[in-house]
């Protein structure tokens, strides 16, 4: 049996809707691309939406947009896809880490006041694997230091942190659609705000910084070409008409690989509360602590030799080579995120995994554990 770790879910839907797309003159910036951005908006329940080309772009405006520049700090995590901190060097200020709850593999928020200093502009925090961060706490400690809030929700399109959904919380939010997410464009992203003037300048920096009365070739600032395509857009209306389902099989799936891990001592699943709707974007384990990183590697390779689609999920930010190199990060910095990072396992995940499957998932990974 051969199971690769992620798969898109594409029907006839999708299909007939880029078709349409390409059957017309609007391969980009057409009417499919407004309507993306409309049905976006409603789906996260803000008022404006600005689709992009990936969720690094999004990141990327979002930080921009908010006038972080030279010298300026954001405090974030270093647990998360490297594109969190990197959005903050392309504007050549600095990521200030915090380190990790243990139990939410999210960012800290009772340790990142005594990160804040006088150049501190914004707090940049992750929804890891879909769970989102603590938003209340996060909004009162940038409300007390008059900073900035950016929400990376890359990773959590329809989660809900105590009955608000994800991306309604910061200045903006940035959500991704890569192949692997809750819902795909092929590769995409979008930004998400309450806020027109935020919105307009996003709007203008990825169309390479013109502006609507602009005529083709004027350009009113600096921008960048991180357009969306109506191909893409085409395709991410079929999958947000679907959306409900797509989020339902994920979670489906999820509660079929808890059900046959939740009582097996060697690993932890993913956190669970009362108060968070996880929307599943992954599904990591956690080795138990007599785990080594060594142990862990062992057993990704033995079940890539099953056919099963494994993986590390993430390497920590400030251990990355050009981290190191460009701060000096060492082992032991931020050892909660290290610890987490060292015993992760990414197990196969999407939305039309089998019960079959994932019974020889299961059954392959104890296996490999017990032969320790």
């Amino acid at each position: 049996m051969d199971i690769p770790l992620s798969s898109p879910d594409i029907t006839e839907l999708e299909i007939e809707y880029v078709t349409e797309a390409l059957r017309t003159p609007n391969l980009s910036l057409g009417p499919k691309l407004a309507e993306f951005e409309a049905r976006m908006a409603k789906f996260v329940d803000v008022k404006y939406a600005v689709a992009v080309n990936s969720g690094t772009s999004a990141l990327h405006l979002i930080v921009r947009a908010l006038g972080i520049k030279d010298g300026d700090e954001v405090i974030t995590t270093p647990f998360s896809f490297i594109s969190s901190a990197n959005c903050i060097l392309f504007e050549r200020a600095k990521p200030v880490f915090v380190d990790i709850d243990p139990t939410t593999l999210n960012i800290e928020a009772n340790r990142i006041e005594e990160r804040i200093t006088r150049r501190t502009r914004a707090i940049l925090a992750v929804d890891i694997f879909g769970y989102p961060a603590e938003w209340h706490k996060l909004e009162q400690i940038a409300k007390k230091h008059r900073l900035k809030l950016i929400e990376d929700s890359c990773e959590a399109l329809g989660a809900e942190y105590k009955g608000r959904k994800a991306g309604t919380f910061g200045e903006a939010a940035a959500f991704a659609f890569y192949p692997n997410k809750q819902m795909t464009t092929g590769e995409g992203g979008v930004i998400v705000t309450n806020d027109i003037e935020l919105a307009d300048l996003c709007r203008s920096m990825r169309n390479q910084g013109r502006v609507d009365s602009d005529e083709w070739l004027e350009h009113q600032s600096l921008g960048y070409n991180y357009r969306l395509s109506d191909i893409n857009c085409a395709l991410g209306i079929a999958q947000l008409e679907r959306i409900e389902e797509l989020l339902a099989k994920r979670e489906r799936v999820a509660q079929m690989y808890n059900m046959r891990l939740k009582d097996w001592q060697e690993v932890r699943i993913p956190f669970s509360s009362s108060e968070v709707k996880r929307s599943w974007f992954v599904y990591v384990v956690v080795l138990e602590d007599r785990y080594s990183r060594d142990n862990r590697d062992k057993i990704l390779r033995e079940l890539r030799k099953r056919g099963i689609g494994c993986s590390n999920y993430f390497t920590p930010i400030h251990l990355q080579p050009f981290y190191v190199e460009m701060f000096g990060f060492k082992q032991g910095d931020f050892p909660v995120t290290e610890h987490a990072s060292e015993r992760t396992i990414a197990l196969p995940f999407y939305n039309n995994l089998s019960d079959t499957e994932i019974d020889f998932v299961v059954q392959n990974l104890k296996e490999v554990v017990s032969n320790l």
